[in-house]
């Protein structure tokens, strides 16, 4: 499992515990924008109704596909906000799961998602059980060697702090000094322990670690000043600080995501008759904006590519 994977699946528990709680409802603001309902989870039916078949991109689906009429999606239903479940506990939601949909629309096919251990995501796609994967599953070379990717996010590591920044934390330089919370065996962990380093280098006092086995004990450590930050993955972060107690809890510091990276819509290497189908979709989602405003909706364009690339991860 990845590491921003361990991350969120606890992310998904502190957004369940604290949006979650009421009905998803709302609607859109009349111009195919979405609407943020209480609960932290957007309308974006109008957004996703205004996706057409394009003829031309459905002729390149393999045949078995195209008479199936539908994309069988795996995916680890406990990461918001890239995919997790509505407050009826069985509705897929999350920027993952309508950029899923719109690429369908756009092939002329529907979704299905098949909810599953992070660790069995490859091998049942290699197995013929999934059509794709799409679980914030980070591109890279080791990866590629087992399946392809269709590039469709940038994520990295992000600072989150408390709303108004009171420790003046301006980035990784700024961390010197300071204590950081992380979960215990991520890649945010192996950075902090890399930035105490570089600060100690640097004639600078080092960054003191705190890592814990959940997200939202950070975040409770954040809240009460315990920390002065806690290092997440892009979406998560942006997701929380913009949903906690409404917004007024936490923010993201600005920046680059560090050491970042794209996430891949996973493919059989044996099909890239469907890669080159779902590239190409994707591709007509970002030219005609679609895909900019899923991913503004959710609260993490942030993360938004400008070209779909395929096997671009390092």
């Amino acid at each position: 499992m990845s590491a921003r994977s361990r991350v969120t699946r606890w992310g998904a528990l502190v957004v369940g515990c604290l949006l979650l709680t009421a009905a998803c409802g709302g609607g859109s603001d009349g111009a195919g924008n979405a609407a943020t309902t209480g609960s932290g989870v957007p309308d974006t039916a109008a957004i996703l109704q205004g996706v057409t078949k394009d003829p031309q991109l459905a002729a390149g689906l393999p045949a078995p596909v195209a008479q199936a009429g539908k994309l069988n999606i795996g995916s680890n239903m406990q990461s918001a906000p890239n995919n997790f479940y509505s407050a009826d506990g069985k509705t897929p939601v999350g920027f993952e799961v309508d950029i899923a949909k719109a690429v369908a629309a756009k092939l002329g096919l529907t979704v299905q998602h098949t909810d599953m251990a992070f660790g069995s995501l490859i091998t049942s796609l290699q197995s013929g059980r999934l059509d794709l994967t799409m679980a914030g599953m980070n591109d890279t070379q080791a990866r590629q060697q087992q399946i392809d990717f269709v590039d469709y996010f940038t994520s990295g590591i992000t600072i989150m702090v408390r709303k108004g920044n009171p420790d003046g934390i301006t980035g990784p330089d700024s961390l010197c000094g300071n204590t950081v919370a992380v979960v215990q065996g991520t890649s945010h962990q192996t950075f902090a322990a890399e930035q105490s380093a570089k600060c100690v280098q640097a004639g600078k006092p080092e960054v003191t670690t705190t890592a814990t086995d959940s997200d939202s004990q950070n975040q409770n450590q954040l809240r009460t000043g315990r920390v002065a930050a806690i290092l997440n993955d892009l979406p998560t972060a942006a997701y929380v600080s913009k949903n906690a107690g409404g917004g007024e809890f936490f923010e993201v510091v600005p920046g680059e995501p560090i050491n970042g990276g794209p996430y891949g819509i996973g493919v059989n290497k044996a099909n890239p008759q469907l890669r080159d189908a779902v590239a190409a979709a994707l591709r007509a989602l970002v030219d005609d904006g679609t895909y900019g405003r899923i991913l503004d909706a959710w609260g993490v364009k942030q993360g938004a590519i400008t070209k779909v690339t395929v096997n671009a991860g390092s």
